[in-house]
């Protein structure tokens, strides 16, 4: 069975016996979570837009508001992976101009992966999906949201989501300790 975080272990430090709790050496990688968009949703065009992640697959230590605000706190200091991918498309069958996917940390922007149609000598597409994937240093008390920006000449930018399989996910997980 796997030992509680308050059993202890004896260790021997250059001949000096000494205790540690479980909860010091364990490997864990939690908090964690993984939420996905379960509908689609219309975006307004050309503005920086909160994705609202409502479904979750799990939810290690119930650190990630699915319902409300649509964020993940972890609580405990340290490093994280932070990912997420949005599957956009534009309702007219219009070509999108732009499109970006975004990290905010504390309600300001962290990082962005933008694709900028207006300068691709390719072509512009009607359908979007772009990814994003950072290590993010959390305290105990920061968050982080994903955005997406999409502007289209005309129609309506949508954020595809499905209840079974969603293009369109969110997630991070710890991966050192403070």
């Amino acid at each position: 069975a796997t030992p509680a975080d308050t059993d202890e272990f004896l260790i021997s430090d250059a001949g000096t016996i000494k205790r540690i709790d479980y909860s010091y050496i364990k490997a864990s990688n939690t908090p964690a979570f993984h939420a996905f968009k379960s509908g689609n949703t219309n975006i307004s065009s050309g503005s920086d837009v909160k994705i609202g992640f409502d479904t979750e697959l799990f939810d290690s230590d119930s650190k990630y508001d699915n319902s409300t605000n649509y964020r993940f706190t972890p609580g405990v200091a340290g490093k994280y992976l932070v990912y997420g991918q949005v599957n956009a498309s534009n309702s007219s069958g219009e070509e999108y101009q732009y499109g970006a996917i975004l990290l905010y940390k504390n309600g300001s922007e962290l990082s962005r992966n933008a694709i900028d149609f207006n300068n691709n000598s390719t072509g512009k597409s009607n359908q979007i999906i772009q990814a994003i994937s950072m290590i993010v240093d959390f305290d105990t008390d920061d968050y982080v949201e994903m955005y997406v920006k999409a502007s289209v000449g005309s129609g309506t930018p949508s954020i595809a989501g499905d209840s079974s399989a969603s293009p369109t996910f969110f997630g991070a997980y710890k991966i050192i300790g403070a």
